[in-house]
């Protein structure tokens, strides 16, 4: 049986007005806001996984995970358009698919936040500690737990704010690795390395472009090989679908949202592609990631640095990867506290949560996602091995969550459109004429979904032959359960 979609929300009115959620983020925060979110210290650290995996041909995983999550975003965007609403696919998933879909929906994608809020800014005393070794790590993160938190109490435009300039930080580094590694190549330095820079090395170092094929057991029972490589490149564009979340806040939707997805995702692309094809021009692929003469294991970005002669290197990387923490937390505050307003609006949540400031701000979720990431920071100091294996598990299963939500609810969407119930001027319209006057259709609406879901599940199942993604996939169907109990003891009195 069909659900007749329930009434939209109406806390984003066009013109600000007291209590309500302000549309005062612009194109270019946006942009970068996006970009920013899926450039973290995955690149700047956890690229040399991925290169060990697949070689050279990582490249050809990147162009894969890379057209999947563009269809995720602009899934998500033909939807944000049409309806732009705090909280995103949490709010499409109540209106156009069911409660319960809403509930799951909105609270997976809270708890993912909080998870990698937890881990980031437990790792943030690292980097303080490259410079003030004396600064106990818990202290830094209680600072910067401080900071962020009154940065986002001040208002969305702060926010963006902050967050455009975090960005501008973390491609500025990119930039510089990305030209600093094409003089290589061009001038013909020599390099720390000893092996010429060129391109060809794609092709002539261990083993050629594609040296652990597409799928292989090696003598460590470890399995390598392109297919493999898809899980980490997977969750490296993680983030890129905060784009959905600030589009209750966003001045011009309809324009500024198709602008935002369409450029931010192939400069994710060139980002990915250009700087790891370039990284493996200058340095063998099959030394990155490898221990120094000192034994250490450094960052792609480090070792080309060096290979440039830039031998401070590690303290430049130190200072984008301080940035780049400080960014990830900036963002998941912003997106839990909007995500937990809008699951108050849906009735998913305690209704003192869609409390708003005189500004706008939603300061009830702000402080209650700030107060429960400060209580898993301290889990992650107290029980370290029991965070990081079994916690950042969860988060990892909860992205594909996400990301299936997202598809799922995109075909409900539609379906809702076609008989009439759309959103705004397509109330009322119904069949492929309603359907047509979407204004950022989603490309091959009919199929893609399905590839995606496909793609994922697939992904799904490569992660269980790897140790490191194993424990994720068990977790996945128990914290469904978890969240469907949750729905079920919170709901008793409501049907579907």
């Amino acid at each position: 049986m069909t659900q007749t979609p329930p009434p939209a929300q109406t806390d984003t009115p066009a013109t600000p007005q007291e209590g309500a959620l302000r549309r005062t983020l612009k194109n270019r925060h946006i942009q970068l806001i996006s970009l920013g979110g899926a450039i973290g210290t995955g690149l700047f650290y956890g690229s040399g996984e991925s290169i060990s995996l697949a070689g050279p041909a990582i490249i050809i995983a990147y162009l894969i995970g890379g057209w999947a999550i563009f269809m995720i975003v602009r899934a998500l965007s033909e939807m944000s358009v049409e309806d732009p609403k705090s909280g995103a696919f949490s709010y499409y998933a109540t209106r156009y698919w069911s409660k319960r879909a809403g509930f799951i929906s909105g609270w997976n994608y809270w708890l993912n936040y909080v998870l990698v809020s937890m881990v980031e800014l437990s790792v943030v005393g690292s980097f303080v500690n490259f410079w003030f070794p004396s600064i106990p790590a818990w202290v830094s993160a209680a600072f910067f737990l401080v900071v962020i938190t009154a940065t986002n109490l001040m208002g969305v435009s702060k926010f963006g704010e902050f967050e455009f300039w975090f960005a501008i930080i973390k491609i500025a580094a990119i930039i510089a690795m990305i030209v600093g590694g094409l003089a290589v190549v061009i001038l013909a330095l020599p390099t720390a390395g000893g092996l010429k820079a060129s391109f060809s090395n794609w092709f002539t170092v261990g083993g050629g472009f594609l040296p652990n094929g597409l799928m292989q057991r090696g003598a460590d029972g470890q399995w390598t090989g392109l297919l493999m490589a898809l899980a980490v490149v997977m969750f490296s564009f993680g983030g890129t679908e905060l784009l959905g979340i600030t589009a209750g806040e966003t001045a011009d939707p309809r324009k500024t949202i198709p602008k935002a997805t369409n450029a931010v995702v192939w400069r994710i692309l060139v980002f990915y592609i250009l700087t790891l094809g370039v990284i493996m021009a200058v340095v063998p692929w099959n030394a990155i990631g490898k221990p120094n003469a000192q034994g250490m294991v450094i960052s792609p970005f480090v070792q080309i640095f060096d290979s440039v002669g830039i031998h401070a290197a590690a303290g430049i990387l130190n200072f984008v990867c301080l940035t780049a923490v400080m960014s990830v937390y900036n963002s998941a505050l912003y997106s839990n506290s909007r995500m937990l307003y809008s699951l108050a609006k849906q009735g998913n949540a305690p209704r003192y949560l869609d409390r708003l400031s005189k500004g706008g701000v939603p300061y009830a979720g702000v402080l209650t996602s700030a107060c429960v990431i400060a209580l898993a920071v301290v889990v992650v100091f107290l029980w370290p091995r029991f965070a990081f294996n079994y916690l950042m598990s969860v988060a990892t299963i909860a992205a594909m969550l996400n990301w299936a939500i997202i598809m799922l609810t995109e075909m409900h969407f539609r379906k809702a459109v076609a008989e009439g119930h759309g959103p705004g001027e397509l109330a009322g319209r119904t069949g492929k004429d309603a359907l047509e006057d979407l204004h950022f259709k989603l490309p091959w609406a009919r199929v893609t979904p399905w590839m995606v879901l496909a793609f994922m599940a697939l992904v799904v199942v490569l992660m269980c032959f790897s140790p490191s993604y194993r424990p994720a996939v068990t977790a996945g169907p128990i914290w469904l359960a978890i969240l469907l109990a949750a729905y079920q003891l919170t709901h008793r009195h409501q049907h579907r």
